[in-house]
Parts: structure tokens; C-alpha cells; sequence
């Protein structure tokens, strides 16, 4: 662990997380306040979401992932395929963007258009539960998108998965925009909460994300589509002492020696005369 926090890569992931999650609440935010002018819509607002985060998933997804969501960190976590150490730091690193990116927000607009400022909450005569299932459902849909398009086991041609994504998000935005004003991210929900100081009902845009991300993440990791590693690897990338590099090396010398074997297996005796 003390190796993997003290690399290079390590601080650029956390700076991207951190960047990222910024650039992307400062964004999704201000597509969504009241300008006299031009009063957002539904799908301006859901637009906006979608193309930052696909924007923001190309720019910087081959440094961190571009998770910039608790819980989708938390969903690759589940899956074995980050460190307990990297998802604990990017979860920080997203809670700090979310609450820097509103903050910031907060700060250059005049009070008579923010409006609600984006705080999600419950609307249309909500129930609670009801907006737990909106919020478990419309993560569920993103994290099984993100999960399956940045899959890199997948061999066939999977498409831009930047684009992907951002569709996911745009579209659990046209739905989940009526009923919680849709979060799929708890740290998109605790930035502007934090700032204005709203937290009604703030634990159901914890509970709903988090409950689909983990419901996706074993979905796809153990059901639909399960990782072949050994126990000891999911171990060793928990640790964060996985080596991909060492693994692939080791998986290519297996391949060899099996086909080496092969070439020598002797004819049995029914295939001689």
C-alpha cells in the first residue's frame, strides 16, 4: 500500500478524480439554474450532465478511471478491480471536487437565479422509498454501462465508451429529474447540500446509489459476465500489490507452455496401424 500511495500515478488519479468531479458538478449545476432569460429544461439539463461527463470521461479516463462517484468507485471496488487504498482516495478526492465545484458555482452566480441551486430532493409527491427505487434504478443502468463498455476483456469493438457513458447519464437524468431531481451520485448531491446547507432527505442520494452500484457490480462481476482471477489476485489488487504488467507476462509463459505440451503429446494407440 505504501508503495502504490507514493507513486506518481497514484497522485495523478487522485488529481484527475479530483479535477474531474469539479469540472463536472460546476457544469451539471449551472445547466440547471434559473436564468430569467431562458429558463433550463429537462433536457437541457440532462444534456448537460451527459456531455460533461462524456467529455470529462475522454479527457481523463486513461489517468484515474473518471469515476468522479463514490458510487461507481465503490462498484469497482466490489469487483476487485481497484485498491482499498485508491478507492478511500478517490472517494475523498470526489467529495472535496463536488463540494469545490459548487462552492465555486455558488460564488459567481447572483441569488435570484439559483434557484434550488440543483439540491436533490424529493419532488411530484415522492415517497421516500419510491425515490430510493428511481435513484437504485437509474444507477443501476450507469454502473452496468460503464462496468460493461470499459470491460477490457471485451475483445469485440465496444464503440466510444465516453459516449456511452454520457448517454447513461443523460438518460437516467430524463427520468430521475422528476422524481429526486436525480443524483446516481452522492457526491453530485452532497456538494450543493453542503454549500447551502439543505440535507433533507440527503441519506436517500446515498442509500439509492450505492444500493444499485453494488447491485450492478454483482450483477455483471459474478453473474453475467465473472473475472477469472484467482482468489489470491483479487487479493493482491485489494492490497494494491497487483501487478497487470507481471500478470500478463505470466498468463502469455502459461499459454506458451501449453501449446509446447501440445506439440508433444504422443499418438495414442488407436491412432496407429
Amino acid at each position: 500500500m505504501k508503495s502504490e500511495l507514493c507513486s506518481g500515478s497514484f497522485t495523478r488519479a487522485f488529481l484527475a478524480e479530483l479535477l474531474g468531479t469539479f469540472l463536472f458538478v460546476f457544469l451539471g449545476l449551472g445547466s440547471a439554474l434559473q436564468w430569467q432569460t431562458a429558463i433550463p429544461t429537462i433536457l437541457q439539463v440532462a444534456l448537460a450532465f451527459g456531455l460533461s461527463i462524456g467529455s470529462l470521461v475522454q479527457a481523463v479516463g486513461h489517468i484515474s478511471g473518471a469515476h468522479f462517484n463514490p458510487a461507481v468507485t465503490v462498484a469497482f471496488l466490489l469487483g476487485s478491480q481497484i485498491s482499498i487504498l485508491r478507492a478511500v482516495a478517490y472517494i475523498m478526492a470526489q467529495m472535496l471536487g463536488a463540494v469545490a465545484g459548487a462552492g465555486l458555482l455558488y460564488e459567481f452566480t447572483s441569488s435570484k437565479v439559483r434557484g434550488t441551486f440543483g439540491i436533490n430532493t424529493l419532488k411530484n409527491d415522492t415517497t421516500q422509498g419510491q425515490a430510493i427505487a428511481v435513484e437504485l434504478l437509474i444507477t443501476l443502468q450507469l454502473v452496468l454501462c460503464i462496468l460493461s463498455s470499459t470491460d477490457s476483456r471485451r475483445t469485440e469493438k465496444i464503440g466510444f465508451p465516453a459516449l456511452s457513458i454520457g448517454l447513461s447519464v443523460t438518460l437516467g437524468h430524463l427520468i430521475g429529474i422528476y422524481y429526486t431531481g436525480c443524483s446516481m451520485n452522492p457526491a453530485r448531491s452532497f456538494g450543493p447540500a453542503l454549500i447551502t446547507g439543505h440535507f433533507d432527505f440527503h441519506w436517500i442520494f446515498w442509500v439509492g446509489p450505492m444500493a444499485g452500484a453494488v447491485l450492478a457490480s454483482l450483477v455483471y462481476n459474478y453473474l453475467l459476465f465473472p473475472h477469472r482471477k484467482r482468489t489470491l489476485d483479487k487479493l493482491a489488487v485489494l492490497q494494491g500489490k497487483f501487478d497487470p504488467e507481471h500478470e500478463r507476462e505470466r498468463e502469455e509463459h502459461r499459454k506458451e507452455s501449453v501449446e509446447l505440451h501440445s506439440l508433444y503429446i504422443p499418438p495414442s494407440s488407436t491412432d496407429t496401424v
